[in-house]
């Protein structure tokens, strides 16, 4: 009398199981297909800065290796946490990116009283594209006309006009804001900040005089360094950058107040959290052989850029590293979002 029942239920067992078979192999070929239609970078900052720069760089070599588009978006604002709340809450599908910074992943928790997104649980990294100094720089007309030559003339002057020299950022809470307040604080001068949706609008205001000084990154800047548009002071990195080897590091140029200066960034490829690891792995690879390339290589480097392409676990712990670390630059510099 049992026998009925017990094949209905190896029936309805089976049933189940070719049932989720069918979902796991539609779920995998789903993401074997993928991308079956256009990527978005989302460019958390505007056209022009170091961001962007690094986004437009890597787009054409992804494009490339899937066979589909890879579109830079920029969505600036907020320090970048606009751009970063985007992708944080969009479908884990594979085709919406972030190319992160240190900016929407290291600081901006520690700077935020409330972020709308969380730079740890919400994002699945991927890769970590570049790792760049920042760069001490000014109007190459102003500084020959305030006299300033160096890092030491710098606080000099600023010393002397409290107040009257003011430093412009791609936003509150960019490393670029943070390297400034850090400069600051350590050296005890006082400058007006003013923030930017970005490192190019900022940059054509250095450039046109009306900013005076600027810790950009490095890529950015390069091309008016070269122009003599704009005068390097100093490099923010703990050594010198090879892109610039005869511009010496804050910490050389500041004396005994600036032992210790260092605030690099870094750009990175993420993903909204959930994206499924098959993704976020082919995303990896490709993008790792991408930067491995002489040409790619060469073209970041001449930059000022240094190529990465570490695994998502790597990448992953070097955010939950930088975290710990501009959380104690934030507490020792004072900085606030204006």
């Amino acid at each position: 009398m049992h026998f009925p029942r017990r094949r209905a239920l190896r029936t309805l067992l089976s049933a189940a199981t070719l049932a989720v078979g069918a979902l796991c192999s539609a779920t995998a070929l789903a993401q074997a297909a993928w991308p079956g239609k256009p990527v978005r970078i989302v460019v958390p900052f505007a056209p022009g800065g170091t961001t962007d720069i690094l986004a437009r760089a890597v787009a054409p070599e992804l494009s490339r290796a899937f066979g589909q588009q890879f579109i830079v978006d920029n969505r600036p604002g907020a320090g970048g946490n606009i751009g970063a709340e985007a992708v944080a809450k969009a479908a884990p599908d594979g085709y919406t990116l972030l190319m992160g910074t240190v900016g929407t992943h290291g600081i901006n928790r520690a700077l935020y009283g409330k972020l709308p997104y969380d730079p740890i649980k919400d994002f699945a990294p991927v890769t970590l594209v570049a790792a760049v100094p920042n760069v001490m720089e000014m109007n190459a007309e102003k500084a020959r006309a305030m006299g300033i030559h160096n890092v030491q003339d710098f606080i000099r002057v600023a010393k002397e006009r409290p107040g009257r020299l003011n430093m412009a950022s791609s936003g509150n809470g960019t490393s670029i804001h943070l390297a400034g307040e850090l400069f600051k604080s350590m050296t005890g001068i006082y400058m007006v900040h003013f923030p930017y949706r970005g490192s190019g609008p900022a940059l054509l205001d250095l450039v046109g005089g009306n900013m005076d000084v600027m810790f950009d990154n490095l890529p950015s800047s390069m091309q008016q360094i070269k122009a003599g548009k704009l005068v390097a002071l100093a490099v923010t990195s703990a050594q010198r950058s090879p892109a610039l080897p005869d511009v010496p590091t804050v910490e050389e140029a500041g004396g005994p107040a600036l032992k210790g200066f260092e605030a690099s960034s870094w750009f990175g490829l993420l993903a909204p959290a959930g994206t499924a690891p098959e993704i976020v792995n082919r995303l990896q690879q490709e993008l790792a052989k991408a930067l491995k390339s002489p040409a790619l290589k060469e073209k970041m480097q001449a930059q000022g850029a240094i190529p990465g392409g570490n695994t998502p676990q790597e990448f992953a712990a070097l955010i939950d590293s930088e975290h710990r670390k501009w959380a104690k630059v934030v507490k020792t510099s004072g900085a606030t979002v204006d």
